[in-house]
C-alpha cells in the first residue's frame, strides 16, 4: 500500500539524484490537456471582465459638473452632437422636442440654483450687520413658532364625550356648625398650602416651604412640569377653591409643555398628571385638560417598545427611549407601577375613542394571567425582556401595592363587568390572607413581606391603604365573605391607628415591626419619618363610610390636627424625621400628593355623605408613592 501523499518529508523515500546530462528529461513542445483547459479558462475569464466594463460602466459623458461656490453638483447634460441616440435600447432623452425641452428645464434648474445662492449670500450678509442681541430675538422667534405649530398639530380636536353626574360637588354649607368648623379649617390648610406654593415655588414640581423655593425630584426628570398645580386641582374644585382652579388651568394652558429633553417616571407621570388631568376634566368639563392628558399620554407610550410588552419605569418625554431603575432587581419593571396605569389608561381610550391605550393595559393583564405565581403570590419584579419574575418579594406595600387597588377598581369601573379583574383580585387576595397576613402576640393583625420563602414581620404605612381595600372589595367577594373582609378591613385600621398612637406626634412612621415585645413600633432611624402620606386616613375614610362608627372620622379628625400642629411651617407643609422626637427637624418638602390625595381624604370625611364606592374611587384615590 502506497504512502499518503501529504505525509511529512522525512517519511518520504525520494529516489537518488544523478545530476549528469543524461538525468534532464527533454523539453516538451507540446502542452497536455489538462494545461490547455487552464489557459482556455484564464482567457475566457480576461474577456469577460474586458466586455462587462465596457458594456456596464457608467458613461461619464452624460454628466456634467459645475460649481456655483456652494458644492459640486451633478446634473444631467445632453451631447447635442449625438441628438438623443438611443443607447443599450433605453431612451436617454428622446429627439426633437424632447431634447429641447431637457435643455430648457437644465437652464431653468442652474439658474434657480444661481439664484438661491445669490439670496443666501444676501441673507447672510444682512445677518452679520445685526447685533448679537438681535440675532438670538430672531432665533428665539422662530423656536417660537416651531412650538405653536407643533401644538396647533397636537392639538387635533377630540370627540365630545359625557361627563359624569357628579353628586355633592356644589352641596353648600352644612348645617352642623361642628362640620362646617372642620370644614373651613381644612379648607385653610389647603390654602396655606397652596398659597405658599402659588408664592415660593409656581412652576416647579413641588415646593420646600422652609427653604421657600422650588422642588423637585428625579421621577420628574430636570423639568418644571408643575406637578402639584397638575395633581391639586380636583381638591381645589370640590373644596369650592374656583380661583385658584382657574390659576391652575391658565398655567397648565400656556406652560405645560411635554416636548421636553426630561427623563420621567411612567408611574408617577400616569398617576399625578393624567389621572389629575382626568379628575379635572371630569368636574370641570374643561376640553384644554382632556387634550393635555391626550398629549402626555402619546409621550408615555413609547415605554411599552419592550420585548414582552410590560413598559419600561422611566421614558424620555422627547426621544422616546426608556429605560428601569438600577436597583430594581436586576433591571425588572415594578409591579405597583406597570399595574398602575389601567384605570387612566381606559378612560383614554374612552375619551379618545383610540383602543391603543385600552389595548397597552390589557396586553399586561393577559400575559400576568399566564404566568405562574409562586405561591399564588404577585412577586414585585417582572423582568420586561424575559418575561420572567425577578426576586421573589412580595409586599402590599410599596412596590405591589397599587397593583391590586387597580384591579378592584376596574372592576368598580366598570359597574361590576370586568369579572377578570376581580377574579385575579380575589385570587391575589387568598394568597395574601393565606401567606402574608398574620397576629402578633398583642394581638394585632398585620399585613408582612414575603421574601424568597420567608416572612418579614414588618409593614409599611404604604400598605395600610390595605384596608380600606378590604372593605371597599367586601361587596362581591367569594363565598359570601363580605363580613370577614369588611372585619379583616376593620383590624388592619385599627393596627395602622396603633402606629400613630404610640408616637409622640401621633403621626404614623414609614413602616413599623411585630418582633418580640416591639409591636406597631419603628426601629430604624430611616423609618420614622412621615411624609405627609394619606393612607392610613384613607382606611379610616373607608372604614367610616361602609360601618358608620364615628370613631373613624374622629381619628381622621386627630390625624389631621397632628399634621396640622407639626408639620406646618409658615411656608407651607413639611415632612418630619422623627415621629417619636418631641421637637422634631424637618425634611422641608410639600409633596404634591399632600394637596391631591391627604387634604382631600379629610375633607371627604366633611364633604361627601353620600358619595362612596365605585363614585368616589377615581376621585378620592390616584396612587402616588
Amino acid at each position: 500500500m502506497s504512502a499518503p501523499a501529504l505525509l511529512p518529508l522525512a517519511g518520504r523515500r525520494l529516489p537518488a539524484l544523478n545530476l549528469g546530462a543524461s538525468s534532464f528529461p527533454h523539453h516538451r513542445a507540446t502542452l497536455r490537456l489538462s494545461e490547455k483547459f487552464i489557459l482556455l479558462l484564464i482567457l475566457s475569464a480576461f474577456i469577460t471582465l474586458c466586455f462587462g466594463a465596457f458594456f456596464f460602466l457608467p458613461d461619464s459623458s452624460k454628466h456634467k459638473r459645475f460649481d456655483l461656490g456652494l458644492e459640486d453638483v451633478l446634473i444631467p447634460h445632453v451631447d447635442t452632437s449625438k441628438g438623443g441616440k438611443h443607447l443599450g435600447g433605453f431612451l436617454i432623452h428622446g429627439q426633437g422636442h424632447d431634447e429641447h425641452r431637457h435643455r430648457e428645464e437644465e437652464e431653468r434648474l442652474r439658474n434657480k440654483i444661481r439664484a438661491d445662492h445669490e439670496k443666501a449670500l444676501e441673507e447672510a450678509k444682512e445677518k452679520l450687520k445685526k447685533s448679537r442681541d438681535e440675532i438670538q430675538a430672531e432665533i428665539q422667534t422662530e423656536k417660537n413658532k416651531v412650538v405653536q405649530e407643533m401644538k396647533k398639530k397636537d392639538s387635533k380636536p377630540l370627540p365630545p364625550v359625557p361627563l359624569p353626574n357628579l353628586i355633592g360637588i356644589n352641596s353648600g354649607e352644612p348645617a352642623d356648625p361642628d362640620i362646617r368648623e372642620k370644614r373651613n379649617k381644612i379648607k385653610e390648610m389647603m390654602k396655606h398650602a397652596w398659597d405658599n406654593y402659588r408664592q415660593y415655588g409656581w412652576g416647579h414640581n413641588e415646593l420646600k416651604p422652609i427653604a421657600r423655593k422650588g422642588h423637585s425630584t428625579n421621577i420628574f426628570g430636570n423639568s418644571q412640569m408643575g406637578a402639584t398645580i397638575v395633581d391639586a386641582l380636583d381638591t381645589l374644585y370640590i373644596m369650592g377653591l374656583h380661583d385658584e382652579f382657574r390659576e391652575g388651568q391658565e398655567w397648565i394652558d400656556k406652560n405645560l409643555d411635554f416636548s421636553v429633553n426630561s427623563e420621567v417616571s411612567v408611574f408617577e407621570v400616569n398617576i399625578r398628571f393624567i389621572g389629575g388631568l382626568l379628575a379635572a376634566y371630569y368636574l370641570s368639563g374643561q376640553e384644554v385638560f382632556k387634550i393635555k392628558a391626550v398629549q402626555l399620554a402619546g409621550k408615555l407610550l413609547p415605554a411599552f417598545n419592550t420585548p414582552t410588552g410590560i413598559p419600561w419605569a422611566m421614558v424620555n418625554l422627547k426621544s422616546g427611549v426608556g429605560r428601569n431603575w438600577g436597583w430594581a432587581s436586576a433591571g425588572s419593571s415594578i409591579l405597583a407601577e406597570f399595574g398602575t396605569l389601567h384605570m387612566e389608561f381606559v378612560h383614554l381610550s374612552y375619551l379618545t375613542g383610540d383602543p391603543v391605550y385600552y389595548n397597552k393595559v390589557m396586553h399586561i393583564r393577559k400575559l400576568l394571567q399566564k404566568m405562574d405565581r409562586p405561591n399564588g403570590l404577585y412577586p414585585n419584579y417582572l423582568n420586561p425582556r424575559t418575561g420572567r419574575w425577578g426576586q421573589h418579594h412580595t409586599s402590599v406595600g410599596g412596590l405591589g401595592d397599587s397593583f391590586y387597588e387597580y384591579l378592584l377598581k376596574a372592576w368598580l369601573m366598570s359597574d361590576k363587568t370586568d369579572t377578570e379583574a376581580r377574579k385575579m383580585y380575589d385570587d391575589a387576595i387568598e394568597a395574601i390572607e393565606k401567606h402574608l397576613i398574620r397576629k402578633s402576640n398583642g394581638g394585632l393583625t398585620f399585613i408582612g413581606e414575603w421574601k424568597n420563602g420567608h416572612l418579614e414581620r414588618k409593614m409599611g404605612h404604604l400598605t395600610c391603604f390595605a384596608g380600606g381595600m378590604f372593605a371597599l372589595g367586601a361587596d362581591g367577594s367569594r363565598d359570601d365573605k363580605a363580613g370577614h373582609y369588611l372585619q379583616l378591613g376593620a383590624e388592619i385600621a385599627h393596627t395602622c391607628h396603633e402606629s400613630y398612637d404610640r408616637t409622640t406626634l401621633k403621626l404614623g412612621p414609614e413602616a413599623f415591626k411585630f418582633d418580640g415585645g416591639v409591636e406597631a413600633v419603628a426601629v430604624r432611624q430611616n423609618e420614622k419619618y412621615y411624609i405627609l402620606r394619606p393612607e392610613v386616613i384613607e382606611t379610616y375614610w373607608y372604614m367610616w363610610r361602609f360601618t358608620h362608627d364615628p370613631k373613624y372620622r374622629q381619628w381622621g379628625w386627630e390625624a389631621t390636627q397632628a399634621i396640622d400642629k407639626y408639620c406646618r411651617v409658615s411656608g407651607g407643609f413639611s415632612g418630619v424625621k422623627d415621629v417619636y422626637s418631641s421637637s422634631p427637624t424637618y425634611d422641608d418638602v410639600q409633596q404634591s400628593f399632600f394637596l391631591a390625595e391627604t387634604l382631600k381624604v379629610v375633607w371627604s370625611f366633611f364633604f361627601f355623605p353620600q358619595l362612596s364606592g365605585p363614585r368616589s374611587a377615581y376621585f378620592l384615590k390616584r396612587k402616588y408613592e
